[in-house]
């Protein structure tokens, strides 16, 4: 017959029964430490099964998980067939139990017969809990550290000392070890991720703000250097500003492939405004245009077929087609030209751009078109590996998709999309810069 238990149950010692939970803080506190082992063990799905099985094996009808330290003994996990009283978070007198001398000597003890044993016949622990059949098996975390033991005990005698069970049980406990340790892992990324993530938001945050921030001076210094062009005819002042144009308007586009960056990492997607385009040609035509211009070197050969009428947004279709210009002519082979082919029906609308220059393997294309990566041998001044990432941003806000060809030494940008809107039969029409 059992007597009354000396229990702690959240923190409070009591004799027999238990008592409402004493506000303060040092009661607070050695609750929460003794939450965390509870947690561990009850994050741990097939522990009900553990226990259900060294039940099943050994006959005892009290079983449990246990954290153990020098100080406390907490239950973690229980499955009680007895009415022996514990539950969960219960606490017991460590100096009472024989788990305290498994902690202290690591090692595993089975008591067959209390009655029986000369070490435990006259023990104090038998006595106080009434029982005649025990076992407590250590439970070391990966790192060695003590966590506690998987005990259990019966009022009758029972026989646990044949190898086989003891070293089930001991099995039993390295698999709750192992468990506990793929959890900490397993919770350990969890957090990390969850403040990777945290950090990233804050860091796109930080980057549209600082390129929300950024147009406004550029723009004075855009506006200055127009105000000196008219003033400063001469030759050698208007090279400079020149070159400063340049310079300017490499800034503000940078500035504006970071906010489209910001934008379609924290809003889902470059946002767009679709609208009937008649003529969208011609829109094309002037980037084609533009890019000539700024690279006077590069030879930009188009096919760009007349009245194309899209449901589309044109601003950004026309910083794709800038996009992938840019990519052609600074990745192309030097003195090739750069082919650029608009074509589009009644069921479909495409922009291909092809340039000259060595195959690209498989690993490389999947790289293509995400933020901020660049050719191991890019110019680290060529700009910040954005470009291709918003042209994927923006054929994916269109609906529409990019391929990547790359064979006999020409590499074609193709982006697609289904168009519905117009019927479109005038001839093709050629131009060469």
């Amino acid at each position: 017959m059992y007597r009354p238990l000396t229990v702690f149950r959240a923190g409070i010692y009591c004799h027999g029964k238990i008592e409402d939970m004493v506000n303060s803080s040092s009661t607070d506190k050695m609750a929460i430490d003794l939450a965390t082992p509870v947690r561990e063990v009850q994050a741990i799905s097939a522990v009900p099964q553990i226990l259900d099985t060294v039940a099943a094996l050994t006959g005892l009808g009290f079983v449990a998980i246990a954290h153990v330290t020098e100080h406390t003994w907490v239950t973690c996990a229980v499955r009680d067939a007895l009415g022996f009283g514990l539950k969960i978070s219960d606490q017991l007198d460590v100096a009472t139990t024989l788990c305290d001398e498994v902690r202290s000597a690591g090692k595993t003890i089975v008591i067959d017969n209390v009655q029986e044993s000369a070490q435990y016949k006259h023990h104090h622990t038998p006595r106080i809990y009434g029982f005649q059949s025990y076992f407590s098996v250590p439970v070391f975390r990966k790192d060695g550290g003590y966590f506690g033991t998987l005990c259990g005990l019966d009022p009758k005698p029972v026989r646990l000392s044949d190898p086989a069970t003891v070293s089930t049980l001991e099995l039993f406990a390295k698999l709750i070890s192992a468990q506990l340790e793929a959890d900490r892992i397993h919770e350990a990324v969890r957090t990390d991720l969850a403040s990777e993530r945290e950090t990233a938001a804050l860091r796109e945050k930080f980057i549209a703000v600082l390129g929300h921030d950024l147009r406004t001076p550029l723009s004075v210094v855009q506006n200055g250097i127009s105000l000196l062009k008219m003033r400063h005819a001469d030759t050698a002042t208007g090279e400079l500003l020149t070159r400063m144009t340049r310079s300017v308007g490499r800034m503000s586009a940078m500035v504006d492939e970071v906010v489209d960056f910001t934008r379609g990492r924290m809003g889902g997607g470059i946002p767009i405004k679709l609208r009937q385009v008649h003529d969208a040609d011609l829109a094309f035509a002037q980037v084609v245009e533009e890019l000539c211009n700024v690279h006077p070197e590069a030879d930009i050969v188009a096919r760009i077929q007349p009245g194309i009428e899209l449901v589309c947004d044109i601003d950004r279709l026309s910083q794709l087609l800038s996009n992938l210009l840019k990519n052609a002519i600074v990745h192309g082979t030097p003195g090739t030209p750069v082919h650029v082919t608009i074509l589009a029906n009644e069921h479909h609308f495409a922009i291909s751009v092809s340039n000259e220059g060595p195959a690209l393997p498989p690993h490389t294309v999947e790289q293509l078109f995400k933020p901020f990566w660049r050719m191991p041998s890019d110019d680290a001044q060529q700009g910040l590996g954005l470009g291709l990432f918003i042209v994927s941003e923006v054929a994916r806000s269109h609906g529409g998709k990019m391929e990547v060809t790359s064979s006999a030494g020409t590499i074609t940008f193709t982006f697609s999309i289904p168009q519905r809107q117009g019927t479109l039969s005038a001839p093709l029409s050629s131009c060469s810069t």
